[in-house]
């Protein structure tokens, strides 16, 4: 369930893939059982191929990066969490279209 532009982010790459990153970076916090998880899917992946240069796009797997998501404060999914410069500069919780996500990315980043 991802794009070629879209990446994946776990525990262990977190940090240096999301936080240290010198681009911005969208983070999908999802899960395989998750419904509306499963419909924003595509719309992520299109996100990611769209910004591809502008935007890093990425997805973790709350099941597998219990740490993380639990770190970010993640209690429903979906959670989207934009990132800039390490630190967390916009959240969307629960299912967008695309429409909405390309307005929050417009008045958080200016893209």
């Amino acid at each position: 369930m991802a794009g070629k532009n879209t990446r994946h982010f776990d525990d262990g790459n977190f940090e240096s893939d999301v936080l240290q990153s010198s681009s911005p970076v969208l983070v999908d916090f999802w899960a395989e059982w998750c419904g509306p998880c499963q419909l924003l899917g595509p719309v992520v992946d299109e996100l990611a191929d769209e910004y591809a240069g502008k935007l890093l796009v990425g997805k973790v797997d709350i099941d597998k990066a219990v740490r993380t998501a639990s770190k970010f404060g993640v209690l429903s999914i979906p959670t989207l969490v934009l990132f800039k410069g390490g630190q967390e500069v916009g959240r969307v919780v629960g299912l967008q279209s695309k429409r909405q996500l390309q307005t929050v990315l417009a008045e958080k980043l200016g893209v």
